[in-house]
């Protein structure tokens, strides 16, 4: 009988141990502190991007041309408008313009600015919090001028006034007028406020063109474009942006992410892109920059040496001892190891790359 008890008394039990605790625990478990999300804006808060632009003209008028206003026409013409960006004006505009009742994105932390911005970009760039460019708060108003390109502040010659600082203000000048850009110029180093009037000019609204945009924090950068060998960015042939994401990725550098970082490059060097039957370990291990300097060199091929048995030598120069070429660690006086070992990037013949 008690062996009967002692096994009938837990299963009576068991419905009320599972009716009753697990909703105690649930209880407990619930946060002390319920976190209050801001009410949304009512639709009489809104006053409309017809009355923004009855004050701000300047901007309304050449707003045709920002790719923001293809996305107001959207959803039946209630797709991203003036208060997207600034919050509801109502209250602004009842105020005769308190600027105090409208969100000014240019008195508000760089944090800030980006947290809008993302409210409708975060899809494209979801990695820009976490980009270089994000964790040094270079934000989106850094290099984007939301309403259209800013046209660069131009240097005026300075009037003369007389004796020595006449001749100085001269000189002053002449050295003004070969700084100021000639708008007749369609050079991408220049910068233009033409993308204001003209629209698709400018699609990302960019506050300058590249590279002088990018050249303006990464100076470290530029004189490597200056070297006897570059790829063409100065020449406007190429932009920083063709290698970079500027809004983030994974890899150093905001180097584009691909499935092979090597595609970065081979996208135009498809010579080299393989796949080949002998693959030249380096190019898989390392990648094209454990061999060239992409910005600039002094070697004909971008290489980070200038003589290529020196550049080959890093890595082989146990090989090249003693061979029948004599070659040792420094082998800049002998003939170029790319004369017998052509086929540098792989081949499909010899393991040894030599065709």
């Amino acid at each position: 009988m008690r062996r009967l008890l002692l096994i009938l008394v837990p299963l009576l039990m068991l419905p009320w141990m599972w009716g009753v605790k697990p909703i105690d625990a649930a209880q407990k478990a619930q946060p002390s502190v319920i976190v209050h999300q801001a009410p949304a804006a009512k639709p009489s808060e809104f006053a409309g991007s017809e009355t923004c632009a009855l004050c701000h003209t300047d901007i309304a008028k050449k707003f045709s041309s920002n790719p923001h206003s293809e996305l107001a026409l959207m959803h039946g013409g209630k797709g991203v408008t003036c208060e997207s960006c600034h919050g509801p004006g109502q209250a602004h505009v009842a105020s005769g313009g308190d600027p105090t009742k409208i969100l000014q994105l240019k008195k508000m932390s760089t944090k800030q600015i980006d947290a809008t911005c993302l409210g409708c970009h975060a899809s494209a760039h979801p990695n820009f919090l976490r980009s270089d460019h994000g964790k040094a708060g270079v934000g989106c108003m850094s290099c984007h001028s939301i309403h259209g390109l800013v046209p660069a502040a131009i240097p005026t010659a300075p009037s003369p006034t007389g004796g020595s600082d006449a001749k100085k203000s001269q000189s002053m000048a002449r050295f003004f007028s070969t700084m100021k850009p000639d708008a007749s110029i369609r050079d991408p180093l220049q910068w233009s406020a033409a993308s204001v009037e003209m629209p698709g000019q400018n699609p990302d609204l960019l506050k300058a063109p590249q590279p002088q945009l990018c050249f303006s924090c990464h100076s470290d950068v530029k004189p490597a474009f200056s070297q006897p060998f570059h790829h063409k960015v100065n020449e406007g042939l190429m932009k920083c942006t063709d290698c970079h994401d500027t809004h983030g990725t994974f890899g150093n550098s905001q180097l584009r992410s691909t499935a092979d970082q090597n595609m970065i490059c081979v996208k135009c060097h498809t010579e080299t892109r393989g796949p080949f039957v002998f693959e030249h370990v380096a190019v898989k291990s390392e990648g094209c920059l454990g061999c060239h300097s992409p910005h600039g060199s002094q070697n004909a091929r971008l290489l980070n040496v200038p003589n290529i048995n020196q550049m080959c030598n890093q890595c082989h120069s146990p090989v090249a001892a003693d061979a029948i070429h004599g070659m040792g660690a420094g082998s800049a006086e002998v003939q170029s190891c790319v004369s017998c070992h052509t086929m540098i990037h792989g081949s499909n013949v010899n393991p040894a790359l030599i065709r």
